[in-house]
């Protein structure tokens, strides 16, 4: 198994993403590749894959971003598939993307998990990560 950035919306990524998305996310509509080519175009965004035999088997987004305090950083979407699962995939990829984010300047990584991925939100402390009293607001238009 490898870890790169994915820099190509080829239609094999078009079908792991649609095949990887859904397991995250249900109901949501995979992205098409026009879609996904404008999601790697995007300064400061990297989609990082687990891969084996060339097929995704995890992946993630990181999204690196300056505002006037610094740098920060995000993990966005991390998603291993069913059958990869409790093989150490999800820990690759967010150590990965840890790496990433510091070698960017980050001063700070964050990331947010739903309570019922309880693997997720065990793994999480175990990488240095700590919970945030904090409220999230979000706006949706329309």
């Amino acid at each position: 198994m490898r870890i790169e950035t994915v820099r190509d919306a080829g239609d094999g990524l078009v079908a792991d993403v649609a095949r990887l998305l859904p397991q995250l996310s249900p109901g949501r509509i995979p992205p098409t590749r026009d879609e996904l080519s404008a999601l790697l175009a995007q300064p400061g965004v990297e989609l990082i894959a687990a891969l084996d035999a060339g097929r995704v088997l995890g992946m993630l987004t990181l999204v690196v971003y300056r505002i006037p305090s610094g740098v920060k950083a995000r993990i966005e979407a991390v998603v291993v598939d069913e059958s990869a699962r409790g093989r150490g995939v999800g820990e690759l990829l967010t150590r990965e993307a840890m790496s990433r984010a510091v070698a960017a300047g980050a001063h700070r990584v964050e990331l947010t998990s739903r309570p019922a991925r309880e693997a997720a939100n065990r793994l999480y402390p175990r990488l240095g990560f700590e919970r945030q009293e904090t409220n999230v607001y979000v706006w949706r238009p329309g």
